[in-house]
């Protein structure tokens, strides 16, 4: 059942922060019901992170050490999350492989949106490969994170047609622009008003079983 608690949200960005940008225009709008507590950014250079403090939230940036190794990076991120005490963390282009412990220690806390129809297309390069390999419509996954790259349960997925003559560059465009802004916000949103949850592995939306993600055809739909 829906809840009245507004949890606490905390997103990870590497760059341009344009899933991000949609997160904070659906919470300035009130269709987001969570306390957005910080943004963590891995690179001193990231649009995104400017974006953030423009917006007036607490931005902080984490940048990897000369030498470090991945999970003495996850140990000092973990320590950075936890002084926001988040219900949920959104990766928003958060261009880093997570650690398993880093994973284990925040399970069911942690969301993802994937630039292709899981379980198709896992790890990069998946607009070309939807080019390449003919397909009629292409889309985005969100999903709970588990220690397998891009394997977690899928909550939310949107697609669109692809056009003929689409180049991979054009085609992330308009994946971004029709798909992943829309429907990030939108399973944030059931997520941080209790519609929807991990549980022993599994997604649970209103009190049942989710047997299959939730899809949703943007093809003629823009976020505003």
């Amino acid at each position: 059942m829906p809840t009245t608690h507004r949890p606490g949200l905390v997103v990870l960005i590497s760059g341009l922060g344009r899933n991000l940008q949609a997160i904070i225009h659906a919470h300035q709008q009130g269709r987001l019901p969570a306390e957005l507590r910080a943004v963590i950014c891995n690179r001193r250079d990231a649009q995104g992170a400017q974006f953030a403090r423009n917006a007036g939230i607490p931005t902080r940036i984490l940048p990897a050490e000369k030498g470090e190794n991945r999970d003495e990076y996850d140990t000092r991120l973990a320590a950075l999350i936890d002084e926001y005490q988040p219900d949920i963390i959104a990766l928003a282009g958060f261009m880093r492989i997570l650690s398993s412990g880093f994973v284990q220690q925040f399970s069911g806390k942690l969301v993802n949106i994937h630039p292709s129809l899981l379980p198709r297309y896992r790890g990069l390069d998946a607009h070309r490969k939807v080019i390449a390999n003919g397909d009629p419509r292409h889309g985005a996954s969100v999903h709970f994170v588990t220690e397998d790259l891009d394997a977690g349960p899928v909550l939310l997925q949107g697609s669109i047609e692809v056009a003929a003559g689409e180049t991979p560059e054009g085609l992330a465009e308009k994946l971004m622009r029709k798909v992943e802004t829309r429907i990030y916000p939108q399973a944030l949103t059931w997520i941080a008003s209790g519609r929807a949850s991990l549980r022993e592995g599994r997604i649970e939306f209103d009190g049942q079983a989710l047997e299959a993600p939730i899809h949703e055809d943007c093809t003629e739909k823009t976020v505003e």
